[in-house]
Parts: structure tokens; C-alpha cells; sequence
């Protein structure tokens, strides 16, 4: 799998706490190796954000994706941090 990360995910993350970097870091390993491992509860948006995906990072922290492919092998991270990443 490719993750591509937009400039935004990429500010959010150099914002966050050096111990939640790191939980992102395993988060993100375990995407990885599997995209709806039940520990990510990875899940389709609704509303305006219904082409876009979100998987936990821990219970206030998500990361917010879209799939590039309907294969599912390439993705944009697009942001991270608590539920106003929704907005």
C-alpha cells in the first residue's frame, strides 16, 4: 500500500504531542498491515465528508483518509488530530 499525506496531515502531525506521534506512528503501521484491523475501527464518513474515511488513533484521536483506488492500495491522509478535523 502507497499513503500519500497532504500538507495538512502533515502540519497537524508535527503539532501534535511527541507521545501521540508516536501512537500515530504504530497506528499507522498497523493500517498498513490491515486497513479495518477492529483496534482502528476504520469507517466510511457520511454528509459532506462521504468520500472519506477515518480510523482511530486512540478515543479522541482519529486520522481522516480518502482511497485513491477501488483496490484500496493507494491513500491520502488528509488530517489527524481530535473530532474538529471533521469540520
Amino acid at each position: 500500500m502507497t499513503i500519500y499525506a497532504y500538507a495538512r496531515y502533515r502540519h497537524s502531525y508535527k503539532n501534535l504531542d511527541p507521545q501521540l506521534q508516536k501512537l500515530v506512528d504504530r497506528r499507522v503501521s498497523l493500517f498498513r498491515r490491515s486497513l479495518f484491523d477492529p483496534r482502528l475501527d476504520t469507517h466510511r464518513l457520511h454528509g459532506k465528508l462521504k468520500n472519506q474515511w477515518s480510523f482511530s488513533v486512540d478515543a479522541r484521536n482519529r486520522i481522516l483518509f480518502e482511497f485513491l483506488d477501488k483496490k484500496n492500495e493507494n491513500v491520502v491522509f488528509l488530517d489527524v488530530g481530535d473530532h474538529s478535523i471533521y469540520k
